[in-house]
């Protein structure tokens, strides 16, 4: 059941959210309050909170960078061994940037291909890759187009999982993925996201977006127990501004997932397939330009089939919460999420839910500390339909100091740790918990763009 907060906020009105969408940051000119143009939520518009401190912050670039890292792991596993073993992993990570910013376009582009080798474990030896595009277009005075697209091929869960990675929390009312990763093992994942908004009226606009996301392990060996997944869907929104630092809104989302054993000889007889329909509202504060607070709460329906079985539907409550604060020497991000998520990696339904949260600190001018945590539960809610796994629960950390040696270059050293519990997931009973220490060694030229 609901409770009253919640009921109250979905009863009287909402805010949407676009499906992992990415808001557009155009530079606008500066205006009274009443008169700017509205912008578009956390929960609307899916982006990632910044991680970073403000002064570290910039745009209209192009840059070239080289990353050198050193890791020591505690729980190695190769595919057929007797056992976990300890090594030392090498990466190589040359990578190139993009930061284009106008009043009418944005466009922002990394790429970075790379090496990972291990010492004792040469058969994990694997070339990576990592893209992440966003375009934006203003296709009028009040209409924008955005395109986004990441792209990651990587063999380790510390570049995986959000909280140890280093990538942003969002605070989207998309439920994240249950956060199920092997921990040595090939994967690519590719997310693709389209969304268009039209500000129709001084205080209110309206939008819609589709989104793709599809994750794989092209080795079987290294993922027992996981599934592949193919995540597609659509929302659509509306958002109203009631004062000039107030929003509230209401969105309808649809997803539908479809989940293959990894290793079967069969797929066709064991592939499980999910729809879920999801009606939320929405409330955002935004106490100044750089501290906001978002809630959303709202019912979701699922329906889930799997070959001959008979399908499983029901009804449940999903909610997010989340907060953003940037100062010029301080970042901190946290967010809850509790719904039906995309359970990419497990098969049936997962109610899911979990916290994130990311701190960031200038200590001096020269020297940056970070830390990160994350939890995320999943529970079963159709043992009928796989009752090899009744969910489970992951939790992670990092935390890094970073020094700036020059202008170019910088020496990091960090700790991460994963542990998962997933007693149905042979790939994670045999290595629940992972550590990391990490050296790392970049480089970074960036070229200012002119406008």
């Amino acid at each position: 059941m609901f409770t009253p907060v919640c009921l109250g906020l979905v009863l009287i009105t909402a805010t949407p959210v676009w499906s992992q969408l990415t808001a557009i940051p155009y530079e606008t000119p500066t205006t009274p309050a009443d008169e700017t143009r509205m912008q578009i939520p956390p929960p609307m518009s899916g982006t990632a909170y910044p991680t970073m401190v403000g002064s570290e912050m910039h745009s209209n670039y192009l840059a070239v960078g080289l990353v050198l890292n050193t890791a020591y792991a505690d729980n190695v596993v190769v595919d057929g061994s007797a056992g976990p073993i300890s090594d030392f992993i090498y990466s190589i990570l040359p990578t190139i940037a993009l930061d284009k910013n106008t009043p009418q376009q944005l466009l922002s582009l990394t790429y970075s291909p790379g090496f990972t080798l291990y010492q004792r474990t040469s058969g994990l030896d694997a070339a990576t890759q990592s893209v992440a595009l966003i375009a934006g277009y203003r296709l009028s005075q009040h209409a924008d187009i955005t395109v986004s697209d990441s792209f990651q091929k990587s063999s380790s869960a510390f570049d995986q999982l959000s909280s140890s990675s280093g990538n942003g929390i969002s605070g989207s009312t998309q439920i994240p993925s249950a956060e199920v990763v092997a921990p040595y093992a090939n994967r690519l994942s590719n997310t693709v996201n389209v969304g268009l908004s039209y500000q129709f009226a001084k205080n209110a606009m309206i939008g819609a977006g589709g989104n793709f996301t599809q994750s794989s392990y092209p080795n079987p060996a290294q993922a027992v127990g996981l599934y592949n997944s193919n995540l597609g869907g659509g929302s659509v929104f509306y958002n109203y501004r009631f004062s000039s630092s107030q929003y509230i809104g209401a969105t309808y989302q649809y997803s539908r997932n479809r989940e293959d054993p990894v290793s079967a000889q069969s797929p066709e007889n064991t592939q499980t397939k999910i729809q879920t329909h999801t009606f939320l509202a929405s409330y955002t504060v935004y106490l100044n330009p750089k501290f906001s607070f978002s809630l959303s709460c709202g019912p979701q329906y699922y329906d889930a089939t799997q070959s001959s079985l008979a399908p499983a539907r029901s009804w449940t409550p999903s909610a997010t919460a989340s907060i953003g604060w940037q100062r010029n020497n301080t970042n901190f991000v946290a967010s809850y999420s509790r719904g039906i998520g995309g359970d990419i990696g497990l098969s049936g339904v997962y109610n899911s839910y979990g916290v994130n949260t990311s701190a960031r600190w200038r200590i001096t001018r020269t020297w940056n500390l970070g830390v990160s945590a994350s939890f995320f539960s999943n529970k079963n809610l159709t043992p009928l339909l796989d009752s090899s796994s009744p969910g489970g629960h992951t939790v992670s950390g990092a935390a890094s100091v970073q020094h700036s040696l020059s202008d170019h270059f910088s020496a990091e050293v960090g700790y991460a740790r994963i542990h998962q519990n997933y007693s149905g997931v042979g790939v994670i009973s045999d290595t629940p918990d992972n550590n990391q220490e990490t050296i790392t060694i970049s480089y970074r030229l960036a070229r200012p763009l002119g406008r």
